[in-house]
């Protein structure tokens, strides 16, 4: 197996995973299943015919043999704060370009610092090439570019018939207790959950929307350089209510024995939404940027479900960058490969109202 044809794809056992594992053996590509656990590898290579190979994160030697094999890196093994540090120091060392699929705003804040490290070795540093963020950031590139002057940005996303794996549970319950943030004059700021709620018109529905700390007010900033930025999520009146009520938890929820106990109800639970909802299931995405001036600009985003698009966009940015198409250094989606890398993915359309 040539190094320069293959990818690595870390955490190739949990739900996601084993979604990007597959997509992987459609395209027919050069792939090295990892993680910790040695059973659920040999199960997958079994069924799958790739080779595999256990390595935990924290053991650097290993990481970085098993690194030196790859070309680049698909990194699913979240919480990605515990693990991508590790991860993208072994990528800088082995040259291998580092990709990931995760949403959570300080891994991107972190990462963003690797910067000149990547530009040194001549690798791409990519987090979030997943759902997170690549749809919401290709859909702030396009409102930038619609109105060059924009000083405020405002997404919104949700879905139809979908549902959460136990890794994004998993990240949501560690970022429990920091209640939100927003961008704004160019730095992260700490809001109060619920504090922002807006009704967003999805194009065949309407839906209430949460204000959350999501990966765009890092990734967009960045792509854009829109100084403003806040993101929201489809949200019932209920999960309005509860988040409300975590202002006066969050001296609970920061305590490491609540989250582990919740993370312990979470492994119990199915690894994520069924096939059916999986291949069915709609994602939907707003976003309205406007200036000082009171221009103003809105645009819709439609596109496969979450998960399914998770595994579909981290393969094709996993194969550009074996062909060699990539820039080094710090990258968002979007400013790699522009607003249109996700008119790349069938069924998606962008519409400008």
């Amino acid at each position: 197996m040539m190094r320069n044809q293959t990818i690595l794809v870390y955490g190739s056992y949990g739900y996601t995973g084993q979604l990007v594992v597959e997509v992987c053996r459609a395209k027919k590509l050069n792939v090295i299943l990892s993680g910790r656990n040695a059973e659920s590898l040999r199960k997958q290579s079994e069924a799958t015919g790739y080779p595999f190979e256990p390595v935990d994160t924290t053991n650097h030697t290993a990481l970085t043999a098993l690194l030196a094999k790859a070309a680049v890196v698909i990194h699913c093994a979240g919480p990605f704060r515990h693990t991508a540090q590790a991860m993208a120091n072994a990528c800088l060392e082995t040259k291998t370009h580092y990709t990931d699929i995760t949403g959570e705003y300080e891994v991107f804040e972190m990462l963003a610092g690797y910067d000149q490290k990547g530009k040194q070795a001549g690798i791409t540093i990519m987090p979030g090439t997943g759902f997170d963020v690549v749809p919401s950031d290709c859909l702030a590139v396009h409102l930038k570019n619609r109105l060059p002057s924009a000083t405020h940005l405002q997404l919104a996303f949700t879905a139809m018939g979908g549902g959460l794996s136990r890794g994004t549970k998993k990240s949501m319950t560690e970022g429990l207790g920091s209640g939100g943030r927003i961008r704004q004059n160019g730095k992260l700021e700490r809001i109060e959950l619920g504090d922002k709620v807006l009704n967003i018109d999805f194009g065949p529905f309407q839906t209430p929307t949460l204000c959350i700390p999501w990966g765009d007010i890092s990734t967009a900033w960045r792509s854009t350089g829109i100084p403003n930025i806040e993101v929201y999520t489809g949200a019932t009146a209920s999960m309005i209510k509860n988040a409300k009520l975590t202002r006066y938890l969050n001296w609970l929820l920061k305590m490491t024995w609540v989250k582990k106990f919740m993370l312990k109800k979470i492994d119990k639970q199915r690894p994520g939404p069924s096939q059916e909802k999986v291949e069915k299931g709609r994602s939907y995405l707003w976003g309205k940027a406007w200036d000082a001036n009171g221009n103003k600009v809105e645009s819709r985003l439609e596109t496969v479900s979450g998960y399914k698009l998770t595994a579909l966009t981290s393969v094709l940015i996993a194969q550009k960058i074996l062909q060699g198409q990539f820039k080094v250094g710090y990258q968002t989606p979007a400013m790699a490969y522009g607003e249109g890398l996700i008119l790349e993915i069938e069924q998606t359309r962008i519409s400008d109202l």
